[in-house]
């Protein structure tokens, strides 16, 4: 109790809160030097990963580097990218960061496009959509559950991660933690891991919710159970389709209003 008495003494403490090595400086860094490794993460994985899946090709790939990236030891690469010519600040933190963010999203995306189900491919290939047209209007948001989950994993990691890189003077939460174990203060250094913990929390919160939204799947589901309890009201009863069958229709569908809209206003008008 008195571990506990003491971690709620230092956060409702509002001394330890300004400043620039208080917890709000501190946490916008820890969130903005995460939200660049994920954004560069995202850019270089994404594309990769997207295009190997479309082709069915670079399983080995994904694979391995998902393996590479978890059996690397995280101060050892944080603490050889301070030896480089990047020198110990942000440079080498933000690259260390995106070196093991990359796993996830990568692995992820690859086996979501990989795995949309060939009949949704052969119909969209059968409508006339060309190879990047079925991987930007059908493969890529039926893969949304997959590439989103791999984007969570990754962000969550990366904000775990940066707490490691306060040992190479990183900026971030983890300084506070750093600076309790100089000072033998236990109070400070419990939390800060409180504080690294409810913002992993919150990141991981927030993507899952994320996915719940933007989930076709889920979408095409609620939609067709709304469909089945009005017919059920009107006495009507009908057999419940495959949800996943359902969504791909309706992404696949999506896509092909979409290529014709696009296609309408690049025609020229014959109107008149």
């Amino acid at each position: 109790m008195s571990s506990l008495r003491g971690v709620v003494d230092w956060l409702t403490d509002g001394a330890h809160w300004r400043g620039s090595d208080g917890v709000v400086v501190r946490t916008l860094q820890h969130v903005e030097l995460s939200a660049v490794a994920l954004v560069i993460v995202v850019l270089v994985a994404l594309p990769v990963a997207m295009w190997l899946g479309h082709i069915k090709k670079g399983g080995f790939l994904a694979v391995n580097v998902t393996n590479v990236g978890r059996a690397v030891p995280t101060f050892a690469v944080l603490t050889l990218l301070a030896l480089t010519s990047l020198g110990i600040g942000n440079r080498s933190v933000v690259l260390a960061l995106v070196l093991f963010g990359i796993p996830p999203v990568l692995t992820n995306a690859y086996v979501g496009v990989r795995e949309v189900d060939p009949r949704v491919v052969e119909a969209a290939r059968g409508m006339g959509m060309t190879g990047m047209q079925q991987l930007r209007r059908v493969e890529l948001p039926l893969a949304v559950p997959l590439v989103l989950n791999g984007i969570r994993l990754a962000a969550v990691q990366i904000v775990a991660t940066m707490t490691i890189a306060a040992l190479v003077s990183g900026p971030g939460l983890g300084r506070i933690i750093q600076e309790g174990f100089a000072t033998q203060n236990e109070p400070e250094l419990e939390a800060g891991a409180v504080l690294v913990v409810v913002l992993a929390l919150l990141v991981e919160g927030g993507f899952a919710l994320l996915q719940r939204v933007v989930d076709p799947i889920r979408r095409a589901h609620r939609g067709d159970s709304s469909r089945g309890s009005r017919g059920g009201r009107s006495g009507r009863s009908r057999r419940p389709a495959e949800p996943s069958l359902v969504a791909a229709a309706s992404v696949v569908g999506a896509g092909l209003q979409n290529g014709n809209r696009e296609e309408g206003l690049g025609a020229p008008s014959t109107a008149g």
